[in-house]
C-alpha cells in the first residue's frame, strides 16, 4: 500500500526554460516552438483566439522533464511496454499465411455489373443465401441508385497489429484488413443521402459471398458494426478449429474487414462537420433548431473512411521519426483499456486509434518546420503530454484546429461536442465522442495527472495496472434506466439514427442540470452491438434497451437539501428555472434578505437519498413516468446494512447524545474548583468519540477519556508514587463531579495491578442517561521516568523489559490514541462517508470473527487510506464505494513486503515516506519470520508503524483477512451490480476445529431484546443504573479467562457484537509429539494404530476432550453446547 521510494534529483519546473537536463544526461525541449496553429472558440457569433497549444504542452513537459520520477518507475514503464504486447511467436506465421491467402481470395472475386437495389439483393439471397447489411433507413426497392462490385483498389493490413502497438486484452484481439473500394463504382453525388453507405454494404456482402465460395481458406463469418456506428457494417472472420493449415485459433484473434473509398473519391469541402449531406430527409416540421441542419456524424463517418490510407501513412511516419511514439501508443492504449474507453461510440469514442492519431498530429511538422511535441520526447513524456492536453483544455469551448486555412475555417459554428480538427484530412478526430464521454475522459486524465505528479506514493499501479473500469468500485451511485419502445425524441442532428445514443444524450442533459454540483461525473453506458450471421437480416434492436448510469458524487454537496436558484429579479433565468423544475420550484426569502427561486429536498419523507429523489423527479418530469418507474438502484442495499438512512448527516447524528454528554463532561471538568492543578487538556480516545463505533452503547462499554493537568514540579519522581498520586486526583475529581450534577455517579477502578509500571487507576463517570465515561490521567513526566528505567544498566533485564512494555502502552494510551481520535474526527467531518464506511468495515470483520484480533485503529487506517489516498479513483462518495474499495485494497495488499502508509493530514513529505520504508525494512531484518510484527501500519502521527500492530494480527489472522477480502472481491466482480451484500457478511463455522455456543440471555447483542420482554421494568431500570456494571461483560471475562489459561493451545474467534458463538482452532504446535514432562497443555497418549513410537518414546497429543470439557465447566450456565469438528 505504499510506493517504492528512491532518491530523486530536484529538477527545475519552470516552463520558460528552453531545455532541461534529463537523468540520462540528454536534453529535452521543454518550450515547444510555435507552428501554424489556430485555436478558435465561438462566443456570441464571433471568434476569438485562446492561449496557444504550445503553452499547454510546455506545462505538460514541465512536470516530466526528468522523464521518469524514479529509476524504479522507469523500469516498471519499460517492462509494461514489453509485457502488454502479445507475443505471437510461431503463431505469427500461420496468421500471416491466412492474411495472404485472404487477400488473394478477395482479389479474385469476380466483378458484378451495376444493378438496381432490389435485383442486387435478390441475387445475393438466391445464389449465396446472404443478406446485405444496409444501414437504417434501408434503401427503397425502387431507389434510383445502382449497386456494383469491382476489384478492390488496394488491400492493406492496418491498425495496431501492423504498427506493433497491439495490447493484450481479455477479449480476442482484432487484426484489421482495410479494403479500399475503387472510385469507379461511385458517382460524384454519392456522398448524399446514404447512397455511399448503401453501395458500401453491398460491396461488403459481395466480399462475404466470395470468401464463402472460396475453397482456399474457411472462416466463421459474421456481420457487426464498426465503432458501434449503424452506418458502418463490417465482416468479422473467426477461425474454424479444424486443425488445418489455415486454423489460426491459437493466435486468439479475429480478422476484421473494414471498407473505405479511395481518398479523392469525394471532395473534402462537401463533408465538413457543419455541412448537410442528408438533404432528401429534411422535414422542417421535425426540426427543433437550425443547428440540426448540419450532419456532423454522417459527414465525419464518410470522411474517416476516405482517410484510411492517409492515416496509415501518418502513423507510420510518426513511428519513424519518434522513437518514443510506439511506446506512448502502448501506454495510452493500456491506460484507456483499464478505464473502459474504446474507439466505438458506446465505448466513449476515444480509443487507441484516436490517441495514436492525436500524438501523430502533434509530432507532425508545421509550416515553420517544427512539431508541437519534440520527436526526442520519451514514451512517458508523450503520454503525459497527451493527458495534459486532455485535462487542461476543454475542446468543447476551445476547439483545436490543426493545419488549417484560417480564412477557410473562420466560420466554424459553435457546438457542444469536442472538436479536434485535422485540417489535412478535414476530419474531427473526436466525432464519435458524446458530451458525457468527453467529460469523463477529461476527468480520468486529470485524476491520472494528479497520480503521476504525486511523487510520495506509488504512481505506476493506479495509472496502468489497476482495473479502473469496475462500475461497482468506480461510481458512487449506480442506476439502471429502461428505454421504453414507445420513447421518441427530437434528435440533436438530422443524422442521428441511434435511438439509444439520443436517449443517453437527453438523459445526461437532464441529470447534469438536475444534480448540478452534487456530482462530478455522469457516466452512461448502453450495451454494445453484437454480431449476427451473414445469412440473417440486419437486426436493429438485438440488445436489451437498458442504460447503466454511474455517478461520481461530490460528497460535500451530495446530501444538500436546499438548492438556491436565480433571484426573482432575473425573470428570464427564473422562468427557465421554473420550467425545468415545475411545481417543485418555489420562491423563498432567506435570512440574508434575498428572495430566490429554491428547491427543498427532504430525506425524512422518503427512503431515497437526495440524489435519488432528484433523479426520479427530473426523469419523470422530462422523460415520462414510464421511464422514471423503470429506474432501479441495484447497489442501494449496501446502505441498508447500517441502521440509518443513506445520508451521512444522519449517521453522525447517532453520536449526538454521546457528543453532547462528552462536551458537558469536558465543561464540568474544566469548571471544577478545588483541584491542586489546572486542567491542561481533555481528549477522547475511543471509537465512540471519533464517530466510528459499531456497538450499541451500553454500560459495559465506557468511553475512554484522557485528562492532562498542567506541568508541575510537585509530582513525585518515582513511577509507582505517580500512580498513587493519580488515584488521589481521581478520587477528588469524582467527589467534585458528583457534587456538580444530580444523578451523576462516579466510581474509582483499578487496572494492571500486577504491572506496577503501567497505569493503575481510572474513574468511571456515569451520566443519568446511562452514558459512561472512563477517565485516565496523563502525566507527561511518566514517560521520562520509564525511559530512565529502561536505560538503567544496573537494573535487571526483566525490569528493563517491563519498562519497555510500559513505554509502548503509555504512548499508545496517552499519546497515540488521543491524536488518532482527533485526526479521525477531522477526517469524518471532511469526508461525510468515512464514518459509515468504517462502521460497515467493522461489521464485516465482526461477521467473519476477525474483529477481536485486529485493533480498531488499524481497521480505521485501512479505510482512511481509501479516502486520503484514493488513486486511481476520487475519494468515495458513498458507503458502498468506501467499503468495497477498502476490501479491494486489502485483497491487493502484500503486507509481507509492503507497509501501510497513511497520510492523515496531507503533510507527509517524500523524506517521511522514505524513513517509514527504512523502519519497515529494519523490522523485517530483525524479525524475518514475523513472529512479533506482522503488519506494519504507519502514518504521519505514528511513523514507527507498530503502535496498533505489535499485539496483532498474527500471520494466520492477516492471511485469513487477505483471503476473505479476495473472496469478497471475486464475488463482487462475478456478480457485479446484482451482488447481494448479505453474501459478503455470511460466515461458515465449518472451518473451525470446535464451536462453543452461548446462552442468548448473556449475549451483548441480544440482551437488550431480552430486556424488552421483561415483566419487571423497575428491576430493569435499576439494573441499568447500577454503576457497578460499568465495563462489566461476563462473556468477555469468560473469553479472557479461557485465553489466559489455554492461550498457548487454542485461538478463539467470535463476533463481539453478538457473542452467541465462539469458534476456535487448535494451535499447530499441539500436534502429536514425543512425550516429556512439563508440557504446557493437557495431553493424552495416542491410541494404537494412530501412530508408532518415536525415537524419544511414545507419542502424545493434546487432550482435546478434556480441554473442551474444562472450558464448558468454566463457562457454567453461559455455555449451552460445545461442538467438536473432526
Amino acid at each position: 500500500m505504499g510506493p517504492h521510494v528512491t532518491k530523486r534529483r530536484k529538477l527545475s519546473h519552470l516552463p520558460e526554460l528552453a531545455s532541461a537536463k534529463t537523468l540520462e544526461g540528454s536534453t529535452v525541449e521543454s518550450d515547444a516552438p510555435k507552428v501554424d496553429l489556430t485555436v478558435w472558440t465561438s462566443k456570441g457569433g464571433s471568434q476569438y483566439k485562446t492561449p496557444p497549444i504550445e503553452t499547454t504542452m510546455s506545462n505538460a513537459m514541465a512536470g516530466s522533464n526528468s522523464i521518469y520520477n524514479t529509476s524504479m518507475f522507469q523500469m516498471q514503464m519499460e517492462e509494461l511496454i514489453s509485457e502488454v504486447q502479445p507475443k505471437f511467436g510461431k503463431r505469427m506465421e500461420i496468421l500471416e499465411k491466412v492474411l495472404r491467402n485472404l487477400t488473394e481470395v478477395i482479389d479474385k472475386i469476380p466483378a458484378r455489373e451495376p444493378s438496381p437495389v432490389a435485383d442486387a439483393e435478390k441475387s445475393l439471397r438466391t445464389e449465396y443465401n446472404l443478406s446485405i447489411p444496409f444501414p437504417h433507413p434501408r434503401p427503397q426497392a425502387d431507389a434510383k441508385c445502382t449497386l456494383a462490385y469491382e476489384k478492390p483498389a488496394n488491400i492493406d493490413i492496418v491498425g495496431s497489429y501492423v504498427r506493433n502497438t497491439m495490447v493484450k486484452s481479455d477479449k480476442p484481439l482484432v487484426v484489421d484488413m482495410a479494403i479500399i473500394m475503387p472510385s469507379v463504382i461511385f458517382q460524384e453525388k454519392d456522398y448524399l443521402n446514404y447512397r455511399y453507405f448503401y453501395k458500401r454494404a453491398y460491396y461488403l456482402a459481395c466480399i462475404a459471398a466470395g470468401i464463402e465460395e472460396s475453397n482456399i481458406c474457411k472462416f466463421s463469418a459474421h456481420y457487426s458494426y464498426q465503432n458501434d456506428c449503424l452506418l458502418q457494417p463490417i465482416l468479422l472472420l473467426a477461425p474454424i478449429k479444424d486443425g488445418s493449415d489455415h486454423d489460426f485459433s491459437d493466435a486468439k484473434c479475429t480478422i476484421r474487414l473494414i471498407l473505405g473509398p479511395e481518398n479523392k473519391t469525394f471532395f473534402e469541402n462537401k463533408t465538413l462537420p457543419w455541412r448537410n449531406c442528408l438533404r432528401a430527409t429534411l422535414n422542417e416540421g421535425d426540426l427543433c433548431s437550425t443547428k440540426k441542419l448540419s450532419t456532423p456524424i454522417y459527414n465525419a463517418t464518410l470522411r474517416a473512411e476516405c482517410s484510411i490510407g492517409s492515416y496509415l501513412k501518418l502513423l507510420h511516419d510518426a513511428s519513424t521519426v519518434s522513437n518514443g511514439f510506439k511506446g506512448a501508443c502502448v501506454l495510452g492504449a493500456t491506460w484507456l483499456h483499464q478505464r473502459g474507453f474504446g474507439t466505438g461510440i458506446r465505448q466513449g469514442g476515444f480509443g487507441a486509434f484516436e490517441l495514436a492519431a492525436t500524438l501523430s498530429l502533434l509530432l507532425q511538422n508545421g509550416l515553420k518546420g517544427k512539431p508541437i511535441l519534440s520527436v526526442g520526447y520519451s514514451s512517458y513524456q508523450l503520454f503525459k503530454a497527451l493527458l495534459q492536453l486532455l485535462a487542461s483544455r476543454d475542446l468543447t469551448h476551445q476547439p483545436l484546429l490543426l493545419f488549417v486555412d484560417h480564412m477557410k475555417y473562420s466560420g466554424v459554428p459553435k457546438s457542444d461536442t469536442p472538436l479536434l480538427f485535422d485540417g489535412d484530412r478535414s476530419l474531427n478526430l473526436l466525432y464519435k465522442m458524446t458530451v458525457f464521454s468527453y467529460n469523463e475522459l477529461r476527468w480520468e486524465a486529470s485524476m491520472s495527472l494528479k497520480t503521476l505528479n504525486n511523487v510520495r506514493f506509488d504512481q505506476f499501479q493506479p495509472t496502468f495496472i489497476c482495473k479502473v473500469n469496475n462500475s461497482v468500485l468506480r461510481f458512487d451511485d449506480l442506476l439502471r434506466v429502461v428505454i421504453p419502445k414507445s420513447w421518441k425524441t427530437c434528435p440533436k442532428y438530422v443524422d442521428s439514427i441511434d435511438t439509444t445514443v439520443d436517449f443517453c444524450t437527453k438523459l445526461h442533459e437532464i441529470l447534469h442540470r438536475g444534480l448540478g454540483d452534487r456530482v462530478d461525473v455522469i457516466h452512461l453506458k448502453a450495451p454494445q452491438y453484437g454480431m449476427w450471421p451473414t445469412r440473417e437480416s440486419n437486426p436493429q434492436e438485438n440488445y436489451e434497451p437498458m442504460v447503466l448510469v454511474g455517478l461520481t458524487k461530490n460528497a460535500s454537496q451530495a446530501t444538500r437539501t436546499v438548492d438556491h436558484g436565480p433571484p426573482a429579479e432575473d425573470r428570464i433565468a427564473a422562468a427557465s428555472f421554473r420550467k425545468f423544475w415545475g411545481e417543485k420550484a418555489e420562491l423563498r426569502r432567506f435570512k440574508d434578505g434575498s428572495i430566490l427561486e429554491s428547491l427543498i429536498w427532504s430525506e425524512k419523507s422518503s427512503r431515497r437519498s437526495t440524489c435519488e429523489e432528484i433523479i426520479v423527479y427530473v426523469v419523470g418530469r422530462h422523460l415520462g413516468q414510464e421511464v422514471a418507474e423503470s429506474i432501479e438502484f441495484p447497489t442501494k442495499c449496501f446502505d441498508e446494512l447500517l441502521p440509518t438512512s443513506p445520508g451521512s448527516s444522519s449517521l453522525l447524528a447517532l453520536n449526538e447524545p454521546l457528543q453532547t454528554s462528552y462536551n458537558d463532561l469536558e465543561k464540568r471538568i474544566r469548571d471544577i474548583q478545588g483541584l491542586p492543578l489546572q486542567i491542561r487538556q481533555i481528549s477522547g480516545s475511543c471509537a465512540d468519540l471519533r464517530y466510528v463505533s459499531v456497538s450499541q452503547h451500553t454500560l459495559n462499554m465506557p468511553m475512554d477519556v484522557v485528562v492532562q493537568f498542567e506541568a508541575s514540579a510537585r509530582w513525585p519522581e518515582d513511577i509507582q508514587a505517580v500512580q498513587r498520586t493519580k488515584i488521589a486526583f481521581l478520587l477528588k475529581m469524582g467527589e467534585l463531579l458528583e457534587a456538580s450534577m444530580s444523578g451523576l455517579v462516579t466510581r474509582l477502578g483499578l487496572e494492571n495491578d500486577w504491572q506496577r509500571m503501567h497505569n493503575m487507576a481510572f474513574l468511571d463517570v456515569v451520566y443519568p442517561n446511562n452514558i459512561p465515561f472512563r477517565l485516565r490521567i496523563h502525566h507527561d513526566r511518566e514517560i521520562v521516568l520509564l525511559d530512565r528505567q529502561l536505560k538503567d544498566k544496573t537494573a535487571n533485564p526483566r525490569s528493563r523489559e517491563q519498562a519497555a512494555i510500559a513505554i509502548s502502552a503509555h504512548k499508545r494510551t496517552f499519546t497515540q490514541a488521543p491524536s488518532h481520535t482527533q485526526a479521525l474526527r477531522t477526517l469524518c467531518t471532511r469526508f461525510p462517508f468515512l464514518s459509515p464506511s468504517i462502521q460497515l468495515m467493522k461489521r464485516w470483520l465482526n461477521s467473519h470473527f476477525l474483529y477481536p484480533h485486529i485493533k480498531d485503529e488499524l481497521i480505521e487506517l485501512l479505510v482512511v487510506h481509501t479516502f486520503v489516498g484514493p488513486h486511481p479513483w476520487p475519494a468515495p462518495g458513498s458507503i458502498r464505494t468506501g467499503f468495497l474499495r477498502t476490501l479491494f485494497s486489502i485483497a491487493k495488499w502484500d503486507w509481507r513486503s509492503e507497509p501501510l502508509i497513511v497520510d492523515l493530514d496531507g503533510a507527509m513529505t517524500p523524506d517521511d515516506v522514505t524513513a517509514i520504508y527504512t523502519r519497515f525494512e529494519a523490522w523485517r531484518k530483525i524479525d524475518p519470520a514475523m513472529n512479533r510484527t506482522v503488519v506494519f501500519a504507519a502514518s504521519n502521527l505514528d511513523p514507527n508503524g507498530v503502535t496498533w500492530t505489535d499485539q496483532g494480527p498474527t500471520k494466520m489472522v492477516a492471511t485469513r483477512l487477505t483471503s476473505l477480502a479476495r473472496a469478497a472481491n471475486s464475488l463482487v466482480k462475478e456478480q457485479g451490480l446484482d451482488v447481494d451484500p448479505r453474501l459478503l457478511f455470511t460466515h461458515s463455522l465449518s472451518d473451525y476445529d470446535f464451536v462453543i455456543r452461548l446462552d442468548d440471555t448473556f449475549c451483548e447483542g441480544r440482551r437488550g431484546r431480552e430486556k424488552k420482554k421483561s415483566y419487571f421494568k423497575n428491576l430493569q431500570i435499576s439494573s441499568n443504573q447500577d454503576s457497578g456494571l460499568v465495563g462489566y461483560n461476563p462473556i468477555w471475562l469468560f473469553v479472557k479467562e479461557v485465553q489466559r489459561v489455554y492461550g498457548d493451545s487454542i485461538v478463539l474467534f467470535y463476533d463481539p457484537a453478538e457473542m452467541s458463538v465462539i469458534a476456535g482452532l487448535w494451535s499447530p504446535h499441539t500436534s502429536s509429539r514425543a512425550w516429556k514432562v512439563n508440557l504446557a497443555y493437557s495431553t493424552a497418549p495416542m491410541l494404537d494404530g494412530e501412530t508408532t513410537k518415536g525415537d524419544n518414546g511414545p507419542k502424545v497429543t493434546i487432550n482435546k476432550t478434556a480441554i473442551l470439557n474444562d472450558i464448558a465447566r468454566l463457562g457454567g450456565d453461559m455455555v449451552t453446547a460445545v461442538e467438536r469438528h473432526e
